[in-house]
């Protein structure tokens, strides 16, 4: 993803914010603010408590005169890098589609905190862990729930502008929502996005976040804030379903040549993606593949034969 862009918040329309994260890798993500006459919404909040005050700090400071309170938030999945710092602003009403309110008291920042601390008895495993989460302090947080679901879709208002929530998962997770403003031409589009990096698909199929591209793309839209990356415009969803397609046709192809999937992600390579941060997430990916062909392959987290192994596995093999 580069250094091509800057951490902060940049105006993306009037009155409308995204807050970046450089390098936009593990747990940088993006989030952001639309301003109203008398309450503001915010898109996400972040991987932890620091990050997310420094984030509402500034945005405080950006959205001058009307600089409304925020009174809704709206959490895009259930990953921790978006709701985590859901606490500092409790006070507002939270909105998240049912699926990623379920998800999210299934994965609360004490089980990472947990795994963290237990890092120096992992391995290649636990190295990997410090390299990608080392940076973030979930020690402490109290995750306050969704107050307020939805199945579909949900039309909401901030001031006089529409905004519209759309439930476009599972893809990247079980309940993945983008927030689209029709007027101003933009949408948070949460985890579908990663500008620059390779996507992880934890939920699936494959096929519905080639589905949550083409939807996004029938909007009319110039400006699209990834959950991960530098801002982009509608070519980026291009670039995704390109990315899935060729996924899909390469493990394909090794799966029904009986290569199991370990062994598939470390064969097909990174292709025309080769300057795509994040390669190992190809062995999430390729699992993925496989588990929609029928493998029955589970997606665990936690310590001892999970996702995590087989990723660290991957990077090492690439990095020692």
């Amino acid at each position: 993803m580069g250094s091509s862009y800057e951490k902060g918040a940049v105006e993306v329309a009037d009155g409308v914010w995204a807050y970046l994260q450089p390098d936009g890798s593990w747990g940088w993500s993006n989030a952001g603010l639309v301003r109203g006459s008398e309450g503001s919404l915010l898109v996400d909040t972040l991987f932890d408590l620091k990050l997310t005050a420094e984030m509402l700090a500034e945005l405080r400071r950006v959205a001058t005169t009307p600089a409304a309170p925020i009174t809704t938030v709206v959490n895009t999945h259930a990953n921790g890098d978006h709701c985590y710092g859901n606490s500092l602003v409790a006070g507002a009403q939270i909105i998240a589609s049912t699926v990623c309110a379920e998800e999210m008291a299934k994965s609360p920042a004490s089980e990472l905190a947990e795994m963290m601390a237990h890092t120096s008895e992992m391995g290649a495993t636990g190295r990997f862990l410090e390299r990608i989460f080392g940076a973030f302090d979930f020690d402490g947080i109290e995750l306050v729930a969704p107050s307020t679901t939805f199945d579909g879709e949900l039309e909401l208002r901030v001031g006089d502008r529409p905004v519209r929530l759309m439930e476009v998962g599972p893809a990247h997770t079980g309940g993945d929502v983008v927030v689209y403003l029709p007027d101003e031409r933009v949408v948070f589009t949460g985890d579908i996005v990663f500008h620059g990096g390779h996507p992880i698909v934890w939920a699936g199929p494959v096929a519905n976040w080639v589905d949550a591209c083409r939807r996004i793309a029938a909007l009319d839209v110039s400006v699209i804030v990834p959950g991960h990356g530098p801002l982009a415009g509608p070519s980026v969803l291009d670039d995704l379903v390109g990315y899935f397609e060729w996924l899909t046709a390469e493990a394909t192809e090794r799966f029904h040549a009986g290569m199991g999937a370990p062994d598939a992600a470390a064969d097909i390579g990174m292709g025309p993606y080769s300057g795509w941060t994040d390669a190992e997430r190809m062995a999430v990916n390729v699992r993925a593949v496989y588990r929609d062909l029928g493998a029955g392959l589970e997606m665990r987290r936690g310590n001892g034969g999970s996702v995590f192994d087989a990723m660290a596995g991957l990077y090492w093999r690439a990095n020692s």
